[in-house]
């Protein structure tokens, strides 16, 4: 199961797993569309891989299986 981590990895927006806009590696580095567009052109930062849109998670399966609050943006 997906961690769903709560933010990008390179300037902290919030990323909500029930919404569209976030995308990931295999590894789930998590990143923004802004920080995509602009600096990583759908490669991974981290390990080289690529990245793709995060699917979303609907609010009643939140519930039961909550998103990782663990941010892992470091200014």
């Amino acid at each position: 199961m997906l961690a769903m981590r709560p933010d990008c990895e390179s300037c902290g927006t919030d990323l909500p797993a029930e919404q569209a806009g976030a995308l990931i590696c295999s590894f789930e580095c998590t990143f923004c569309g802004r920080c995509n567009d602009e600096q990583l052109h759908n490669i991974c930062p981290n390990c080289g891989g690529a990245l793709t849109q995060r699917p979303t998670r609907s609010e009643a399966l939140l519930v039961k299986y909550p998103a990782s609050t663990e941010r892992k943006y470091r200014s």
